[in-house]
């Protein structure tokens, strides 16, 4: 941090390297590869678990899952805790448990200046509002504070509809997602073969398979099943599809709800999927996200019921333009029916409008003056950046 300072020469922060964006390596600059700095210790008897930023959510789901203990996180194992932390954080327990900023508990933090602070509700509280959705852009966050919560079973439904069907799917999935408690969630992938359904049951098992398999009959040509998986498997099932060395782009947003417009421009927009593995991907907030208020973190979309993401996915660097071309169409089709705010982590494209649509003005200026006094020379600045005040 040094030499980037006495340089000036652009420096990228690498935590666990999952960067969508790309944030986290760079050409003709320097990169701080904290990688090695990965040590997780629970403490039991405060239910506590410290996480150093070098971790993935695969290091810190193997030390708290076997305690029957959780941290809300995300849904890909090979995700960095740190990157994914200061964006927000969502997955399978955040209806239960809220986002993974709201199970944080303090953090530490080295500045441009080389100072080490630690920040929670009590210590630099406005630095520790800010961390809690605005991303890399006030230091190195190198050590982190969570909550664990109680983990219990985790009753699975897996259903996958044709394309033919994915229409009256979607609104049957829709009607019966209202009202359903915080123990229950799920998320969707359309492709442009058919959509894939998954709803997960975290609370007593024995309400489970009522709760979960009417969502195996949304239309007709369902196929799977109901049962008990491991959630350290619910959490890498994806590992694979979503691997190192492949190619993505990604575009997201918040809905209120999933509307029939909402459905039509989905169903058109992955009909013309540029690769098989090209998808939009649905997955259900509200619940325990909802409990904190908006103003509360620098996060933005605490109102929102599900978060949307156009990604295509592919091999050959011949695909590039054709694939990225899609996923900003699609992701300029679906925006249309979207909330204020976005969830910074899951959007390819980079620049302070990003941050500006994603925290709306006045969270901006409140990121920007904490900018402006932490980073004023903007050291930190691949990521979706908050230029620090004239």
């Amino acid at each position: 941090m040094h030499a980037a300072a006495a340089s000036r020469a652009l420096l990228a922060v690498r935590g666990g390297g999952h960067s969508l964006a790309g944030f986290s390596t760079c050409d003709g600059g320097l990169v701080l590869d904290l990688s090695d700095l990965a040590a997780v210790a629970i403490d039991r008897d405060t239910r506590t678990i410290e996480v150093g930023c070098g971790a993935l959510l695969g290091d810190l789901d193997r030390a708290t899952v076997p305690e029957d203990y959780v941290v809300p996180a995300g849904v890909i194992s090979h995700t960095g805790v740190a990157g994914l932390t200061l964006g927000g954080g969502m997955g399978w327990a955040s209806r239960r448990y809220g986002l993974t900023i709201d199970s944080l508990l303090g953090a530490e933090i080295v500045t441009a200046a080389g100072d080490i602070i630690w920040a929670s509700a009590t210590s630099e509280p406005e630095l520790f509002w800010g961390i809690r959705g605005g991303g890399g852009n006030f230091g190195v966050v190198t050590r982190f504070k969570f909550r664990m919560h109680p983990l219990g079973s985790i009753i699975v439904g897996e259903w996958n509809y044709p394309a033919a069907n994915m229409r009256q799917a979607l609104q049957a999935l829709r009607d019966r997602a209202h009202g359903q408690p915080r123990d229950f969630t799920l998320n969707f992938t359309a492709t442009a073969t058919g959509l894939s359904v998954t709803a997960v049951w975290s609370g007593d098992a024995a309400l489970a398979h009522a709760v979960l398999s009417p969502f195996g009959a949304l239309a007709d040509g369902g196929i799977g099943s109901v049962d008990k998986l491991p959630y350290l498997s619910l959490q890498s099932r994806n590992d694979e599809h979503l691997c190192w060395s492949r190619r993505y782009y990604c575009k997201g947003g918040f809905w209120s709800d999933i509307t029939d417009e909402a459905i039509d421009a989905l169903l058109l927009s992955i009909a013309d999927a540029p690769t098989p593995d090209s998808e939009i991907y649905v997955l259900q907030l509200g619940g325990a996200v909802a409990d904190v208020a908006d103003e509360a973190t620098a996060y933005t979309g605490r109102g929102a019921s599900y978060y949307w993401l156009a990604e295509p996915v592919w091999d050959e660097a011949a695909d590039d333009d054709r694939c990225i071309a899609w996923g900003r169409i699609t992701g300029k089709s679906l925006s249309t029916f979207s909330m204020a705010g976005n969830y910074v982590n899951e959007q390819a494209d980079a620049g302070t409008v990003v941050a500006l649509d994603a925290y709306g003005p006045d969270k901006y200026q409140r990121l920007a003056r904490l900018k402006t006094r932490l980073d004023p020379h903007n050291m930190f600045r691949l990521n979706q950046n908050i230029t620090p005040l004239a």
